[in-house]
Order: C-alpha cells, then sequence, then structure tokens
C-alpha cells in the first residue's frame, strides 16, 4: 500500500537517509536544495524577527492612531464644547453630519493641524489607521529581501505600488 502523499512507485528512504525528491520536481540543479540544521534554524530565527517586526508596527500603527484621534477628540470638544450635548442646536448629529467642515485634502489637513483643530487631528489620526496596513506591507518586503527570498520581494513590492497608486488615484 502507497502513502498518499508519495507518488506511486516511489521508494521510502531509509532512516538517516536523504529522500529523492525528482518525483515532485524538487530535486536536481535549479531547485531549492535542503537547508542544514544550521540553516534552517537561522532561517527559523529570521522568520522570527520579521514576525516580532511585523507585530509591533501593526501595534504601534494602532496605537498611535488611537491616541491621536482621543487628543483629537478632547481639544474638538474643548474648543466646541456646544457639540457635547446630545441634542440642542450644535449636538453631536450635527457635528457628524456631512455637511461638517472635516478637511478633504493634505493642505486642508495641514493648516486644520497647525490650528490645533480638533477635526484635523482626528482626520491625521484615521490616516495613520488607514496608512498602517500599507507600512505593514513596506515591512513585509524589507523581510522577504532580509530573508533572501527575492520572488516574494518582488510581488510583495508589486503589491505595495498597487497600494500606494490606488490611495494617490482616490483622492484624483
Amino acid at each position: 500500500m502507497t502513502d498518499m502523499h508519495e507518488p506511486t512507485g516511489t521508494p521510502k528512504p531509509s532512516a538517516g537517509e536523504e529522500p529523492d525528491l525528482s518525483a515532485y520536481g524538487l530535486g536536481g540543479s535549479g531547485h531549492r536544495r535542503h537547508l542544514t540544521p544550521e540553516e534552517a534554524a537561522e532561517m527559523e530565527k529570521k522568520v522570527r524577527q520579521v514576525e516580532l517586526a511585523i507585530s509591533l508596527v501593526l501595534r504601534i500603527g494602532v496605537v498611535v492612531s488611537v491616541a491621536v484621534i482621543a487628543v483629537g477628540l478632547v481639544l474638538m470638544f474643548a474648543h466646541h464644547s456646544a457639540y457635547l450635548p446630545i441634542s440642542g442646536h450644535f449636538s453631536f448629529h450635527k457635528l457628524t453630519a456631512q455637511s461638517t467642515p472635516f478637511p478633504h485634502s493634505f493642505s486642508a489637513l495641514g493648516s486644520s493641524i497647525s490650528h490645533l483643530q480638533g477635526r484635523g487631528i482626528i482626520v491625521l489620526g484615521v490616516l495613520i489607521l488607514i496608512l498602517t496596513p500599507i507600512l505593514r506591507v513596506a515591512v513585509g518586503v524589507i523581510s522577504f529581501l532580509y530573508e533572501e527570498d527575492i520572488p516574494m520581494a518582488l510581488i510583495t513590492l508589486y503589491v505595495l505600488a498597487v497600494l500606494i497608486g490606488s490611495f494617490f488615484l482616490a483622492g484624483a
């Protein structure tokens, strides 16, 4: 009876013997070779470092964006205490209406932040939150280069270019 994962007629290697991977298209020249235990340990260390870096980027991005949004909310309610009531002339419902003048361009955002307007700082926090996964993809490019996996680095670089391109095309 044959193992379902092995091609029919391929003998199983004895203990301590390298398996014949040519039946899987993995042996011979031009294909990946087996890693020595030292190389495998080094690769595992690199993968762990990359996972930690990506995790750190995502955590920092979310924490910073939440902190910036919280500062923006505090500034907005400090400057416009009329927004605090649930009902009334300047209520929270008016604040969240589509006609509220939140900055919609980078120049308006810069001006709003420089004047310490809460709504501009909130938009900055949301922008940081949007950019966090894009930064994660950029770290992915660097990580694949670090792991010396050039094909995956090129694919991830292409994904990064598409993300950045779509970000600017959406604003046009």
